[in-house]
């Protein structure tokens, strides 16, 4: 790698750690020519899968969008800016691990809704209000009363734990 200071080609890594949940590398890097140290970070280059909209055009998937679609629905929540970054993180892994060139702008939707129905049930009812386009007091109230049936986030997130092939799912 070259040096940002002098230029040179002839630089050394002298430390390395994971970064960002393991997603990237971080490297300490000195230069032998000028000496100055310097720091990197290396991340796999995936392409992710385009988003097929409601009405079959194709759009790139866009982080900002999906950031900007949670911070909406978590206004004014109690919910950290590091909870926001997990989930968007958990949300690329989906969209990498499915494996797929485009990805329904409905299933993002869904995973969307999966996510911030473990951070904060007010955010998933505020989001699944615009997502799924409610018309009317008794959608609210049909989704409140679905929510209240489910296992809270705690047991639902040792379900998902759970692996195929074990013995039986956590209750």
């Amino acid at each position: 790698m070259r040096c940002p200071f002098c230029g040179t080609d002839d630089t050394k890594v002298i430390d390395s750690r994971l970064a960002n949940d393991g997603f990237m590398v971080r490297r300490r890097r000195e230069c032998q020519q000028c000496t100055e140290r310097f720091t990197t970070f290396e991340s796999a280059e995936l392409v992710m899968p385009r988003i097929i909209k409601r009405d079959n055009r194709r759009e790139p998937f866009d982080e900002e969008k999906l950031r900007a679609g949670l911070m909406r629905a978590l206004e004014k929540r109690p919910v950290s800016v590091e909870e926001v970054e997990a989930a968007i993180n958990r949300i690329k892994q989906r969209l990498r691990a499915s494996g797929e060139r485009e990805v329904n702008a409905k299933q993002l939707g869904e995973w969307v809704m999966d996510e911030l129905r473990d951070i904060d049930q007010v955010a998933y009812v505020r989001f699944a209000s615009v997502y799924r386009s409610f018309q009317d007091v008794n959608e609210f109230r049909e989704e409140i009363e679905r929510l209240e049936k489910e296992p809270p986030p705690e047991a639902r997130r040792q379900r998902s734990l759970w692996q195929p092939g074990e013995d039986d799912p956590p209750t």
